[in-house]
């Protein structure tokens, strides 16, 4: 009796340690604990740039396709011997895009970004605009479609200040919405023909090489 006895403890202990074998080490098909997965942040989209400008344009002295009238070209001369680094491609160019982002500011009520672009004057008419528009809880949903034409035809220079003025050709979408969304005025189906006579002014000698827009009329 006692041999059996020792026999089945001696049986235990082999099976007890053959376990301990086994459930004390990793198969290799347990899960380990893993870090929850950290959330992506989302991309910032770009907006494309537009590019209105033709790809070259002429020379200051050159009015064989319009963009610079003749009675406009002895300014254009005057500006560019007072200014080396004045040049008539770079100036349309910039022009164009700013006509584009004042426009898109106006339309927008951001007093801060017109504020960079224009004059203390036009920025007081600016202004006065938006406050009649937000006063009527008015919102411009309006879009430049397109710049037909850019046309230099003044430009003069009295220094220290040079002076550009331009006509832009332009159709535009314009829509005004009530405070709920509503259309009161315009279409964005339909786009209306714009003229607009903006000029430009920079002190030659300023490290700056950017223009503001001093005044605006509205073309025929």
């Amino acid at each position: 009796m006692t041999v059996e006895i020792i026999l089945l403890a001696l049986v235990a202990l082999f099976v007890g340690l053959r376990l301990f074998s086994v459930l004390g080490q990793r198969t290799g098909h347990e899960q380990e604990h893993r870090m929850p997965p950290q959330p992506v942040e989302a991309r910032p989209t770009v907006a494309p740039v537009p590019q209105p400008v033709p790809d070259s344009l002429p020379d200051a002295t050159q009015e064989d396709d319009g963009l610079v009238i003749p009675v406009a070209s002895a300014g254009v001369r005057k500006i560019a011997s007072a200014d080396s680094t004045f040049d008539v491609n770079g100036f349309l160019v910039g022009a164009q895009a700013a006509y584009r982002m004042i426009l898109e500011a106006f339309w927008k009520g951001d007093r801060e970004d017109l504020r960079h672009l224009v004059s203390e004057e036009v920025f007081e008419s600016f202004d006065a605009a938006i406050a009649a528009r937000e006063e009527q809880e008015h919102v411009l949903d309006n879009r430049l479609v397109a710049i037909e034409r850019t046309q230099i035809d003044k430009a003069e220079y009295q220094s220290p200040t040079a002076r550009i003025r331009l006509r832009f050709d332009a159709d535009i979408a314009a829509v005004t919405r009530d405070k709920d969304g509503t259309v009161v005025a315009g279409s964005m189906s339909d786009a209306v023909p714009t003229h607009d006579v903006w000029t430009f002014a920079r002190n030659v000698r300023d490290s700056d090489p950017n223009w503001i827009l001093v005044e605006t009329d509205e073309g025929s």
